[in-house]
């Protein structure tokens, strides 16, 4: 094995990075083993999204994000090693497990596939129509849109009990619509639900059709009992949300051809937690079980780990083959891959706590090239707010400098470019490095300002040879304009590809904006959900992407 081969080899790869993978990490790490932890979105999975747990024994109430950070840290601490990058193949190559990514491929003895499940559309007419114009399906993320207005949630599990009333926050009112005559979850999970003021419940009922223009106008929904249909459309004329919570479908696609999946797309396991294929196992919400929660995916990831130390114990003694676990920091593990700045950055007149100020410091000590970090601002709090901030931000390093220019900015196309306050990035040599935010970058896009700074500033996250290919025939202009919200976990995926896209390619510029601070923009394109991007001059699109989905999509 070549010594370029030896620094992707892994005893095992543990496929996404929720409460399942985590825990399965650890054990194989705790144990010795090199293991990497592949995470196509945020670590911490879907429970990120969830405000409060309160059900895993021995923790406190706490947010789904600290609970996995906690469970990160401690995975870390064991050696595990994490990177964000989609896995986008598995097949098996002389014995061993081969891992495709978009970063490169990797090879081990083991896989554990803890990928989860995404959510499920119900398919109701004009359901696809209306994404993002009005059907969402995580109110963390899009909950905001619809401030002062009438809310649907259609559902009636533990998903659509709770959400209904974290949307009481922003809603006018909610009504649920639930199919069957009364929640599927427990009780006690549906009891404020059913107390709340704000929130009307219709049993048996299910959605015929929603309707509308550039914005959703309309619904009808049928009482599967008597057979009434009931049509809703605001008062005053205007638009409102569905929002809906139908359970997850399994990210199980990874298998086919390789190891039983059943017809739902989940994959079955022995007790053990082990696929049809040796060497192959599954854990948490990608597999066939009854009881889908934080406490029974750890003890998945617990068992299938436990078990795979087996496995490759076995592997190694018959193939003589090891993992270099001396390398384990190697390429692959960097504070700008693994995404371990915080997701929130506190903005105020200390910004960054001593834990972040560590982090922060590693990340701009990879710096190589001076940046000018160009502040335009009017008389808003918001704009002093952005130059605390950035201010802060670039005494870290002596290779960022912050200036601040006025209007009229030569880079600003048209009248959406000049959304202050924003802040544009140049090289040392005075090009524009095609990053522009608007706003300030917190919550989820701390991350992604960062990054953008890394990757303009020195060689950057790594590329495959395919893509950086693709990149470099771009010969034509492309303006990537982002619409984010700060709360969004699926924008940072998508910003990140498009930042380092324009880093990449002078041709390309990507300019993000905090969605919930510059409403005319959201009101021009009729905007409901988030991640929102608009290539040129073309309509809105939809939904996170990597590197290589945007570069499809681009036709590059």
């Amino acid at each position: 094995m070549t010594s370029e081969e030896r620094t992707s080899f892994y005893d095992a790869v543990v496929i996404g990075g929720g409460p399942a993978g985590l825990t399965a990490g650890l054990y194989l790490a705790r144990a010795c083993y090199r293991v990497l932890i592949l995470e196509q979105e945020k670590f911490g999975g879907q429970i990120t999204i969830t405000a409060e747990v309160v059900n895993y024994p021995g923790a406190a109430p706490m947010s789904g994000e600290a609970l996995t950070a906690e469970m990160r840290r401690q995975a870390e601490n064991f050696g595990a090693e994490f990177l964000l990058a989609e896995a986008t193949g598995l097949k098996q190559e002389d014995g061993f497990f081969v891992v495709r990514t978009p970063k490169g491929d990797f090879r081990a003895h083991g896989v554990i596939l803890a990928t989860g499940a995404h959510p499920r559309m119900i398919g109701f007419p004009g359901e696809a129509e209306y994404k993002g114009h009005g059907i969402a399906y995580c109110a963390t993320c899009d909950g905001e849109f619809f401030t002062g207005r009438e809310v649907f949630v259609v559902g009636g599990g533990f998903a659509a009990a709770e959400e209904a009333v974290f949307l009481t926050k922003y809603a006018s009112h909610v009504t649920i619509l639930i199919r069957e005559p009364d929640f599927t979850c427990a009780a006690k999970v549906a009891e404020p639900a059913k107390q709340h003021e704000k929130i009307t419940i219709k049993y048996d009922t299910e959605v015929e059709e929603v309707t509308g223009d550039s914005l959703l106008r309309r619904i009808r929904y049928r009482n599967t009992k008597t057979g009434e249909v009931t049509e809703f459309s605001p008062a005053d004329g205007g638009s409102f949300g569905v929002f809906v919570f139908a359970g997850y479908a399994p990210s199980s696609s990874l298998l086919k051809g390789l190891a039983e999946i059943d017809a739902q797309g989940y994959v079955p396991t022995d007790r053990n937690q082990k696929t049809s294929l040796d060497g192959l196992y599954a854990a948490g919400d990608v597999c066939e079980k009854n009881l889908r929660q934080v406490v029974t995916a750890t003890g998945d990831g617990a068992v299938a780990a436990t078990e795979l130390e087996k496995y490759i114990a076995k592997r190694q003694k018959e193939t003589g083959v090891k993992a270099d676990i001396q390398t384990r920091r190697a390429a692959v593990h960097t504070v700008t891959d693994s995404q371990s700045a915080p997701a929130n950055a506190a903005v105020g007149d200390e910004p960054f706590d001593s834990a972040m100020l560590a982090q922060l410091e590693t990340v701009f000590s990879r710096l190589t090239e001076g940046l000018t970090l160009k502040l335009y601002t009017d008389r808003s709090a918001l704009s002093e707010e952005l130059r605390r901030y950035l201010t802060a931000l670039t005494a870290l390093s002596d290779k960022l400098t912050l200036t601040e220019a006025s209007a009229p900015d030569p880079l600003a196309a048209r009248d959406t470019d000049t959304a202050l306050p924003y802040v544009r990035i140049f090289r040392e040599n005075g090009n524009y490095a095609g990053l522009c935010f608007h706003g300030v970058p917190g919550g989820h896009e701390f991350t992604s300002f960062v990054l953008g700074l890394y990757n303009a500033g020195s060689k950057g996250q790594p590329v495959s040879e395919d893509s950086l290919s693709r990149i470099a025939a771009i010969d034509r202009d492309i303006r990537i304009r982002i619409l984010v919200s700060l709360s969004c976990t699926m924008c940072p995926e998508l910003v990140t590809s498009a930042q380092r896209l324009a880093t990449l390619n002078p041709h390309v510029t990507t300019e993000v904006f905090d969605l919930n601070r510059f409403l005319a923009l959201r009101e021009r394109y009729d905007i409901m959900s988030v991640p929102c991007f608009l290539v040129n001059d073309e309509p809105p699109q939809f939904g996170k992407k990597d590197l290589t989905q945007l570069l499809d999509l681009l036709g590059v």
